[in-house]
């Protein structure tokens, strides 16, 4: 009955179905009652009468109670349990691929054994495995989270498609053109959880400013639409540097975003605009400190994502016109390097150990540290093995590898969650005479 009476959810019917429901059985059992024990005493007529009503109230005042606990339990937001985080690998389907311009398309995610799957903070990315005709190894990448569903029921991935210049051993575009050409709806790919440190609090009330150009856009999508969502009194500022219309993925959705939220201010740069752009964009060149300062007065949180050189900018002009580094978030989109990052370099000792012993323990070898190598992952792939890496730089934490014994010391300070007794072999060196890997 109970159950029952939970799916009402006008309340005040609630309240009246309990309390008739109530009504009618002590009415009921008094009668029963009464014509038992065959009593003729006045009392006990008023007795029910009264144990009538006041079962009556008491059972309106659950119904109403039982409404207002329901209401409690449906505004619970959706919240990330261990029941639903996985370990390693997951595969998912992409079951809606969608292109958003001309380099950019989207593919949307649902796991393969139909389990939940987490929710993730606005700005996070997933790291893919894919297995590519031709590589010796399976090419690992890593994505940002381009939306912000509302149940989490889907990842979505949007992938710009990359030119593929020679000279690294796992060409930049190697990845994206495959996503672009070969993976379809129906295609399986294998994920691992969100992740990533370039995040917004959506409940912070400071206004925040999204600047992007490119494909940097993707995290602000995800950014964008969770304050809309959770938080509508933030003042947002979204800020986009594109060619033209035809490379502007998102707009239509940012647009509807902005037209049921007041607080949102958004702002298109087209470099090279079209003549059938007009309209569509709000200035001409580039998104710099000058057209930043030109709409946004207020104190801010800054989050920025694009390429090294368009970062390079914003931070120098932010900095420039005073506004604290601790207020300014950056993502970096680069193609994997073994080049030196500009990430911002870590406290390195100078008496770095030059004659290290290095022990891979699942390969079984042990090999003398060679002073040139610029990371304990450059020096193995030097001496034959093949770690799992992405980024090169810190950030993906895909080359995240347990340490068994000694102790590293980071290049450039990492930007991924590391895990108590691991390490990124990407951005470290070591630091004892011996250090023990699980690789």
């Amino acid at each position: 009955m109970f159950e029952s009476l939970g799916r009402i959810q006008n309340p005040f019917v609630r309240s009246l179905t309990a309390a008739f429901t109530t009504l009618s059985v002590i009415t009921l059992t008094s009668a029963i009652a009464i014509g038992v024990t065959k009593s003729k005493d006045e009392s006990a007529y008023k007795t029910a009468v009264y144990a009538s009503f006041i079962g009556a109230g008491c059972g309106a005042l659950f119904g109403f109670a039982s409404k207002s606990k329901g209401n409690q339990r449906t505004a619970q937001p959706t919240q990330t349990t261990d029941s639903t985080i996985w370990k390693d690998w997951r595969n998912f389907v992409v079951v809606r691929k969608v292109k958003e311009s001309e380099e950019i398309t989207s593919f949307y995610l649902q796991p393969e054994d139909k389990g939940d799957i987490p929710n993730f903070q606005p700005g996070q990315f997933l790291t893919i495995k894919l297995d590519i005709p031709g590589q010796a190894r399976s090419v690992i990448r890593t994505y940002s989270l381009s939306d912000y569903p509302e149940p989490c029921d889907y990842y979505r991935l949007s992938i710009k498609r990359e030119p593929m210049p020679p000279g690294l051993d796992v060409m930049p575009g190697i990845a994206s053109n495959f996503m672009h050409d070969q993976v379809h709806e129906g295609s399986v790919i294998p994920a691992k959880p969100p992740s990533g440190k370039f995040i917004l609090d959506v409940q912070k009330a400071i206004p925040a400013v999204l600047i992007s150009n490119g494909v940097g856009i993707t995290p602000m999508m995800s950014m964008a639409k969770a304050v809309a969502r959770l938080n509508p009194n933030r003042p947002l500022w979204f800020l986009h540097g594109a060619r033209d219309g035809s490379f502007d993925a998102f707009r239509e959705e940012v647009d509807a975003i902005a037209a049921q939220n007041p607080n949102l201010t958004v702002h298109y740069a087209y470099s090279r605009p079209r003549g059938e752009d007009t309209g569509y964009y709000h200035s001409t060149g580039y998104v710099d400190i000058d057209l930043i300062q030109s709409l946004i007065i207020q104190e801010a949180e800054y989050f920025l994502c694009g390429s090294p050189p368009f970062l390079e900018s914003i931070r120098a002009g932010l900095k420039e016109v005073g506004v604290p580094e601790s207020r300014v978030f950056f993502e970096m989109f680069t193609k994997a390097s073994k080049t030196a990052s500009d990430r911002p370099i870590a406290e390195v000792n100078d008496d770095n150990v030059e004659a290290a012993e290095i022990v891979f323990a699942q390969s079984n070898q042990t090999i003398t540290w060679q002073t040139d190598a610029d990371s304990i992952l450059d020096f193995a792939e030097t001496n034959g093995l093949n770690p799992p890496y992405s980024c090169r730089q810190g950030i993906c934490g895909t080359c995240e590898c347990k340490i068994l014994e000694g102790e590293v010391e980071y290049q450039t300070m990492p930007t991924a969650t590391v895990e108590d007794g691991s390490v990124l072999i990407c951005i470290s060196k070591p630091k004892t005479s011996k250090v023990v890997l699980d690789l």
